[in-house]
């Protein structure tokens, strides 16, 4: 898998200050897209165990709190970036303090989502999904570019 930014202290994608990580691969391509950079999945650097290990340090680290993971990209449900994404997840549930939670944005609708993608909705916390719609963009919208995609709060 490869990746285009992480930010250690974010507090723009999602509740409170949190990590965010943004993943490269999308096949969606939503016209608009702010983030066309992010669509190959080839595009970035690559996602090795260090930097997983700086987000797990990340999040335990108690100087500055944070409330949890941010997953975006790109399209981290991407099938290139399905079992990256999931260990680092059952990484962040094992290393992490259990009030840690984990979003996750996603051009997948969850009704279209397969087994493997299932796994990793499971153990996460919120679920921003659906394509960007041009047509239905508002900045006036929280966490979310387009009318269209929806909050799922799962646990």
């Amino acid at each position: 898998m490869n990746y285009h930014q992480y930010y250690p202290v974010d507090v723009v994608n999602g509740e409170g200050t949190r990590c965010t990580l943004f993943v490269s691969g999308c096949i969606h391509k939503c016209p608009g897209c702010y983030n066309k950079s992010t669509w190959r999945t080839d595009s970035g650097h690559l996602f090795t165990t260090e930097l997983a290990d700086q987000i797990i340090a990340d999040l335990n680290d108690n100087t500055i709190i944070r409330q949890g993971l941010s997953l975006s990209g790109g399209d981290p449900l991407h099938p290139a970036n399905v079992p990256e994404i999931l260990s680092l997840i059952k990484r962040v549930r094992a290393e992490c303090p259990t009030d840690k939670t984990i979003w996750l944005w996603t051009g997948y609708q969850l009704n279209e989502l397969t087994c493997e993608q299932m796994q990793i909705v499971d153990l996460i916390n919120v679920l921003i999904d659906g394509r960007f719609d041009k047509r239905l963009a508002d900045p006036a919208l929280i966490w979310r570019g387009s009318s269209n995609q929806i909050i799922h709060r799962l646990r």
